[in-house]
């Protein structure tokens, strides 16, 4: 190379690439064990429990007894069906629960035996038109009362809540003779008029305004429960 010829520039080197950090592997995820409830947001705690309450309502009122079930419940609660068990148990003690939140015996007791024994066949009808006047109460009771005249289970459901839970204790309250016999005629009575009103639709009494279907029950069930 003679002193005249210009020198070649240089190549740049290329910078090296730098590596990428590794990303670590995500752990796997271990599979939830069968009838085990997921404890996932929503079906736990005292939330879910009113949710499948409020199912098994809704369930029992428009497919009754016989078609209603646990799956079912807890699809319409969007809750696992273990979690049902896990609350309630079987489904003739799901249904129970359902029918006793309509009538809540261990609320309603002290109201209706507090004020004057005179005035107790008058509470008492008011209260159960009450219960059937409501349609968020009725429709669950709907469903006992259809189900009690073909299924022994529902029966014995109907007769636990109505009978032994509210009327028998309040007979028994008052410490008249024959509190049970008492109690089921009071229930016969109160039965009745729901099934002639409320699932047969029979008129006039269908559509009686309910204070008429009071006044004219209340003596009655006062009879039954204060007379010796």
């Amino acid at each position: 190379m003679t002193p005249d010829t210009p020198e070649k520039p240089k190549a740049q080197e290329k910078p090296e690439r730098q590596k990428q950090p590794e990303r670590p592997e995500r752990p796997e995820t271990a599979p939830r064990r069968r009838g085990r409830p997921s404890r996932t947001a929503g079906t736990t705690g005292p939330d879910a429990r009113t949710r499948i309450l409020e199912a098994a309502r809704t369930e029992f009122a428009e497919r009754g007894y016989d078609k209603t079930s646990i799956r079912g419940i807890a699809k319409a609660a969007d809750v696992d069906a273990a979690l049902v068990h896990h609350y309630f148990g079987t489904k003739d003690e799901v249904f129970a629960a359902a029918i006793e939140v309509s009538f809540e015996p261990a609320l309603v007791i002290p109201s209706l035996l507090g004020g004057p024994v005179d005035g107790l066949g008058e509470r008492l009808a008011r209260y159960f038109i009450s219960v059937w006047e409501n349609p968020v109460t009725r429709a669950p009771l709907l469903a006992v009362i259809r189900s009690a005249l073909t299924h022994e289970a529902a029966a014995g459901i109907l007769r636990g809540v109505v009978l032994r839970r509210l009327l028998e204790r309040i007979a028994a309250e008052l410490d008249v003779p024959d509190p049970t016999f008492r109690a089921e005629l009071a229930a016969s009575h109160m039965v009745g008029i729901a099934i002639l009103r409320y699932v047969i639709k029979a008129e006039p009494l269908a559509s009686a305004d309910p204070e008429k279907i009071i006044g004219m029950v209340a003596p009655t069930l006062q009879r039954y429960f204060t007379e010796a």
